[in-house]
């Protein structure tokens, strides 16, 4: 079953770009798995808020959820290191790869009904404000529970490939056997101490050592979304994602 799923997903990303005439393209998605009931997804009301919706909130017969990571073309992110604003790229590729995980998300529930079985959507930022700046529904911190990477110092998820890229995810009540998670860092700082280059790229003075400060951040994805309208609702920055050791790989686990 996974095999079918992974490969329908990869075939679904690559030819959406010809499909959709996007301007962004992608490489090769990641999948990761974990079951509805690991006690990890408990502790995301501490980690992320106490409202974070557990798997059995879309489904009382949730089995698993199934997380991805869509990673952009290389030249996207190298697009986005110069300059304090995001470059139009970054701005386009978030949008169109929002618009794309939508799309994704239903043909991965079209699939799992082909095969059987049921599953639920999920909103892609569920429940975020302006005011609360926090989703009920992380996909980062989910895609940590399956396993599909590490968090870095920088807040984002470290992949295989990298951390320049979107997830998403979909529950389903199809029990497929968990991602394990590994227990080695992905990030440097956190693995030896020996980078912190994000805390330097940050260009709000959002992001240090032993913190993060959530409104400078947003302030600054808000700028560029004033910046970068004509590409639709880009409010993103992604500044402390480029230009890393990190950016398009793993890289304590990967040469």
């Amino acid at each position: 079953m996974k095999h079918i799923i992974e490969e329908r997903i990869a075939d679904f990303v690559g030819g959406y770009a010809m499909r959709k005439s996007t301007l962004t393209r992608w490489q090769r998605p990641i999948v990761a798995y974990a079951g509805a009931d690991d006690a990890l997804f408990e502790k995301l009301k501490d980690a992320v808020g106490p409202d974070h919706m557990m798997p059995r909130d879309f489904m009382e017969d949730a089995a698993t959820v199934i997380t991805y990571f869509l990673p952009f073309e290389e030249s996207v992110a190298r697009s986005n290191i110069d300059g304090r604003f995001s470059s139009w790229e970054w701005g386009k590729a978030y949008v169109e790869t929002n618009e794309m995980i939508l799309e994704l998300n239903a043909y991965i529930k079209e699939l799992v009904e082909e095969l059987g079985h049921r599953a639920a959507l999920v909103p892609t930022a569920l429940n975020f404000t302006k005011d609360r700046l926090i989703s009920d529904w992380s996909q980062r911190h989910v895609a940590y529970v399956a396993g599909l990477g590490k968090f870095g110092l920088n807040n984002m998820l470290i992949t295989e490939k990298g951390c320049c890229g979107r997830i998403g995810s979909v529950v389903t009540n199809m029990r497929l056997e968990p991602t394990d998670r590994k227990e080695a860092e992905a990030c440097l700082y956190k693995q030896s101490g020996s980078c912190k280059l994000c805390v330097g790229r940050c260009i709000n003075d959002a992001l240090f050592e032993d913190g993060f400060d959530r409104e400078k951040c947003y302030e600054m994805c808000v700028l560029n979304m004033d910046r970068l309208k004509e590409a639709g609702h880009a409010d993103v920055c992604g500044k402390c994602t480029v230009g890393l050791p990190c950016s398009f790989k793993d890289p304590v686990g990967q040469p």
